[in-house]
């Protein structure tokens, strides 16, 4: 198992920026996919971004391509997602999630992950 702890959240007018931090408990430079999700208040949890673990491919969700971007950084354990642009409805917890991938075969399907952080919490101001 992998401890996430996200960070970074806050408020913010919307056009704004944040950038969220995920910093593992473990080493996550061989082999693992990482991902952002986030669940607005009343609704499922979401894809938001993944990024494999060789940092060549990354995915996004419509809502957010263009405005949001995930990284990675191997030698600090820790995965970014700078938002951009942001707007009312991007208000949600945001959560990172971690699997082991070496194939590098895992979707954006949130119960392809099996470690999760316990989320940080965006609120963009209208």
């Amino acid at each position: 198992q992998v401890q996430l702890v996200e960070s970074g959240g806050g408020l913010v007018q919307a056009g704004g920026s944040l950038r969220l931090s995920c910093t593992a408990s473990a080493r996550i430079f061989n082999g693992y996919t990482m991902a952002w999700f986030r669940q607005a208040p009343g609704k499922e949890r979401d894809f938001v971004a993944t990024i494999r673990w060789s940092s060549t491919n990354t995915y996004y969700a419509d809502s957010v391509k263009g405005r949001f971007t995930i990284s990675r950084d191997n030698a600090k354990n820790t995965v970014y997602l700078q938002m951009n642009s942001l707007k009312p409805e991007d208000t949600a917890n945001y959560y990172c999630a971690a699997r082991f991938d070496p194939l590098e075969r895992v979707g954006s399907r949130e119960e392809e992950f099996d470690n999760w952080g316990q989320g940080t919490q965006v609120t963009v101001s209208s």
